[in-house]
């Protein structure tokens, strides 16, 4: 039987269409469908499916009661082996088509997800073409201020094509393609006039940008109707949905811009959303990489490795670390916490950082780096809540280190055969309660490092939670500690990733390890 002739025509299909199974069977396809005004559509599924791609679109046929007819292609066994033709009717979009919609935008907090979603709801069901375009300024500062000046810059987000598999959409329509919009661009005036935007062909520009691309200029002239939706949340507008509809189907009226407006101002708050979410977690990075050192200069005599793991991606905590090369080939190693999350926990702990390292840097003693962080810890306004902190001074050459503590959790020394011993040091208190308790509130304590001996300094994220005892995730601490310090080939940095990654909980605190070791 020829390309794209019908082989079997079953009994709904002549019931969907009122055409018998003698009648259409041998016939070419695009012929069956020229009837309903059809044959153009028919010839574009053929095309998909003889290159072994699946095809889907929305017809507009008056059958089976009216409404549209949903059509699906799946090539059989590969490029020019015939394919499975399914079709059901589908009545023009309502209530329960939005709501359905509604339901499957906003998974995620993720902005390009999100945008993506919003266009697969809407093809086919409501248009043929779908794309989200967001305001340049959103992307880059988070700012959701529509500026009515006489251009803007917009980033298209996401777009669906009915009929055309995403790898061709994206081609035609690039996600992330920045676009220079005029005043007389339909989707400027949808957005600065806080309003729909009916239109019948794409202006100059924009049909001029999209037939650049293979394929663009035949697909633009595909389309006879098009609305424009600004998309506004919380007062502001973020962004412009547009869609387009093909001449088999009805130009868009006011019953679709009830539907539409319904739409976007879903897609909006979702959208917005994840504008909230990501300006959130920008602003943790920002807050973390402040906590953090950049590249600290570890003596000659020393290997030092350390680890990181932050709470969340939009959460940042008050873990904080630092090294400080001394003279003598010493070296300062202090660790950090804050009791809680947030900027304003990652706020103080930035000023702690920048004093302990300055401090540590002019050679003090561990006890006084100590006092004086309490000092400063206890005149800070927007601090209400306590920090600790632990301070070690390690002398390679005396195979010793000088160590203080302010209320945080005791050092472990993990000895070369796997033995680890907790250190019985001093407590202290946290810094900013120190003076209550006078000039003795911090003491430094020397410990001897015996060759290839390891100093473990942490903080409470990794061994405490709310459904982990403190005894327990100490216990877990010097076992994980000492099993993988005496792996063939071990390194103090596959220890840290070794030991964070075990001992993790579920996003409930920060964690910090920082492993030191005399080198023999």
């Amino acid at each position: 039987m020829p390309r794209g002739c019908v082989a079997c025509w079953p009994a709904p299909a002549a019931e969907l269409f009122g055409l018998a199974a003698g009648t259409v069977t041998g016939r070419d396809l695009r012929d069956v469908l020229a009837g309903f005004g059809q044959r153009e559509l028919a010839g574009r599924a053929l095309v998909e499916v003889a290159a072994g791609r699946p095809w889907t679109g929305m017809l507009d046929m008056a059958i089976a009661g009216g409404g549209s007819v949903a059509i699906r292609c799946d090539p059989l066994a590969g490029p020019g082996s015939g394919a499975l033709v399914t079709a059901q009717t589908s009545p023009q979009p309502g209530l329960g088509w939005l709501s359905e919609a509604a339901a499957r935008i906003g998974s995620t907090l993720d902005l390009t997800r999100t945008a993506r979603e919003v266009t697969d709801v809407a093809v086919p069901g409501f248009a043929d073409a779908a794309a989200i375009f967001v305001p340049e300024r959103l992307l880059a500062a988070g700012e959701a201020a529509w500026h009515r000046t006489g251009h803007a810059t917009v980033r298209r987000l996401a777009a669906c094509l009915a009929g055309q598999p995403p790898d061709v959409t994206d081609d035609l329509l690039s996600p992330g393609e920045a676009i220079v919009l005029g005043e007389d661009s339909p989707m400027f005036r949808a957005m600065a006039g806080r309003g729909p935007v009916l239109f019948d062909r794409l202006d100059a520009e924009t049909a001029e940008r999209i037939a650049r691309r293979p394929g663009g200029r035949e697909l633009t002239v595909g389309y006879t109707s098009f609305l424009a939706m600004p998309l506004i949340a919380r007062g502001a507008v973020v962004g412009c949905a547009t869609f387009g509809r093909s001449a088999c189907r009805p130009a868009f009226g006011p019953a679709d811009i009830t539907l539409a407006d319904e739409l976007a101002s879903r897609a909006a708050v979702c959208i917005d959303n994840a504008r909230l979410y990501e300006g959130e977690r920008r602003t943790a990075r920002a807050l973390q990489r402040g906590l953090l050192p950049g590249r600290p200069k570890v003596p000659a005599g020393l290997q030092v490795a350390h680890r990181y793991v932050p709470v969340g991606d939009s959460v940042v905590g008050g873990d904080w670390y630092d090294i400080a090369a001394l003279p003598g080939g010493r070296a300062a190693l202090i660790v950090g916490d804050a009791m809680g999350h947030g900027p304003e926990a990652a706020a103080v702990m930035v000023q702690l950082r920048t004093a302990a390292h300055t401090l540590a840097d002019l050679d003090l003693p561990p006890a006084e780096v100590l006092r004086r962080l309490d000092t400063m810890a206890a005149g800070m306004a927007d601090a209400p809540f306590a920090a600790t902190c632990v301070c070690a001074v390690i002398d390679p050459s005396g195979s010793s280190c000088l160590i203080a503590q302010a209320g945080h959790h005791p050092p472990l020394l993990v000895l070369p055969d796997g033995t680890t011993r907790m250190l019985d040091l001093p407590p202290g208190l946290p810094l900013g309660l120190g003076a209550e308790a006078g000039a003795g509130a911090f003491q430094a304590t020397r410990v001897s490092l015996p060759p290839g001996a390891t100093l473990a300094l942490y903080t409470d994220g990794l061994v405490e939670s709310r459904t982990r005892p403190l005894e327990h995730g100490m216990a877990m601490l010097r076992g994980a500690l000492g099993s993988a310090l005496t792996r063939p080939r071990a390194t103090l940095g596959s220890t840290c990733a070794a030991v964070t990654r075990a001992l993790r909980q579920q996003g409930e605190d920060d964690i910090t390890l920082v492993l030191a070791r005399i080198r023999q």
